[in-house]
């Protein structure tokens, strides 16, 4: 009895430890050292002495006015783009589980922008807002196209968010792609014959079943917009006047470029902090609403 116990401790430490240490040594440890660092003068130059100096970094974080624009920029491009993902990503995954001869290649198609990096995604769609919608609305004259997609700051919010939905779409259809296949056939059968319609089928029926699909997705999204970098950097950089800086960039052009360190440090720890309370917050109210079948 003792040997099997023993041997069941070591076969379960044999494949978790290896993954245990890993997490601690990338993971744990670094951010450690990143809040330690949040509360020095750390200037990353390897022979300056590092020296404590508590919340002052802090407290230039929340003086600085570029961090309370990027902060706005991140909120407000963070709402939008949540809430596309979630549509267009539910919308297609209704429309390829519908008896079709060309759901799975819809599937395919669907899910592949997910496949393409961030940054090669924004120069491609960077050339598209500056190239192919002007020469489409010198064209046709359509106004959509011919909006000041990268030169106004709230526009350019908007032109992330459709980037960041045409990426992640396909990957969020995914999830509620499974969610839908679990949906019994007869229950939505019964709801037709009993003349309920496609809206009522929906609201009643599915909407309800799909609730923990909605809790996975809501929180991918909402910490993957509030992570957003590669998209940024590429597309915008910033511009107009850094006004579409998100925290992320900020971050980076805080330490990198005007190389304050601790003052970076602050900020990531910071943007943590908003990341857990938010998308904690979200799961608590999203799992409130889930029914079971």
């Amino acid at each position: 009895m003792k040997k099997n116990v023993f041997h069941d401790r070591l076969a379960f430490w044999g494949f978790v430890g290896p993954v245990l240490i890993t997490f601690i040594m990338v993971v744990i440890i670094p951010f450690a050292m990143g809040l330690y660092y949040s509360f020095t003068d750390w200037s990353a130059i390897p022979d300056n002495p590092i020296n404590y100096i508590g919340f002052q970094n802090y407290m230039e974080v929340f003086n600085d006015e570029q961090f309370i624009i990027s902060f706005k920029a991140t909120i407000i491009y963070t709402m939008i783009s949540v809430l596309l993902i979630n549509i267009i990503g539910f919308t297609l995954a209704l429309l390829v589980t519908r008896k079709l001869k060309t759901s799975n290649l819809l599937r395919t198609t669907f899910f592949m922008p997910n496949l393409i990096g961030g940054i090669i995604l924004g120069y491609v769609w960077r050339f598209i807002f500056m190239k192919v919608f002007v020469a489409l609305a010198s064209s046709t004259g359509i106004g959509f196209f011919g909006l000041p997609w990268l030169s106004d700051a709230t526009h350019a919010i908007w032109a992330m968010a459709i980037v960041s939905t045409w990426q992640m779409g396909g990957y969020i259809m995914v999830i509620y792609v499974a969610a839908l296949q679990g949906i019994p056939e007869d229950l939505l059968e019964a709801a037709q014959i009993d003349g309920a319609n496609a809206w009522h089928r929906i609201k009643a029926i599915i909407f309800p079943l799909v609730a923990q699909a909605f809790t996975v997705s809501l929180f991918l999204t909402i910490s993957s917009s509030f992570k957003m970098f590669d998209v940024n950097a590429a597309l915008t950089k910033g511009d107009p006047s850094r006004l579409t800086e998100l925290l992320t960039l900020e971050i980076y052009n805080k330490a990198f470029i005007e190389s304050k360190f601790g003052v970076g440090q602050a900020q990531a720890v910071i943007l943590f902090l908003l990341i857990s309370v938010v998308s904690l917050t979200q799961v608590y109210l999203s799992k409130k609403r889930e029914v079971e079948m």
